[in-house]
């Protein structure tokens, strides 16, 4: 029996880097034997559907989910009508077996641990810290109560992301 994956959010404004950070940070924590999932929230219609292609045409026939599958991966999409999906409903799609975290970009307003990103030159201040930021990643120096890391050094924040899983 497989623990539940541990969820770790990636939170920032739009632009502070929260994708270009994950896609820095997973090499490193696959050296630490980490399997890592990722979701990312988009506000965008996101679909693996080609208009006109077979699973396009399932959907459109009124399928309410479509798997497409290959020899090497596949993808269930899944048609939310009546509301967006949970964070708690979407984290249970995940394999226990296949992930020891979850990278969680966006969902900032959920209740999970997260490391909070920020710019100095960014036009916004830095948001508030609350009672789930476990530490921020920025490019200039702050006081907080929590650890700050170097925005621009994913090793230390993949080291950082492996101890505070090993401590869970």
């Amino acid at each position: 029996m497989y623990n539940s994956p541990k969820l770790l959010g990636i939170s920032g404004y739009s632009n502070s880097g929260k994708t270009t950070l994950l896609e820095k940070l997973l090499p490193y924590l696959q050296k630490y034997d980490l399997r890592i999932g990722v979701i990312k929230h988009t506000h965008h219609d996101a679909s693996t559907d080609i208009p006109g292609k077979d699973s396009w045409r399932m959907k459109e026939a009124g399928a309410a989910q479509v798997a497409l599958v290959s020899d090497k991966r596949w993808a269930i999409m899944s048609e939310t009508p009546t509301a967006p999906i949970t964070l708690a409903e979407l984290t249970k799609q995940f394999d226990p077996s296949l992930n020891d975290i979850l990278l969680v970009e966006g969902f900032k307003d959920e209740p999970i641990p997260k490391i909070l990103l920020h710019r100095q030159e960014m036009a916004r201040p830095l948001p508030d810290i609350d009672t789930f930021t476990i530490a921020i990643a920025t490019n200039y120096p702050i006081s907080c109560n929590v650890p700050v890391l170097d925005i621009n050094n994913p090793e230390q924040i993949a080291r950082f992301i492996k101890d505070w899983w090993i401590k869970q």
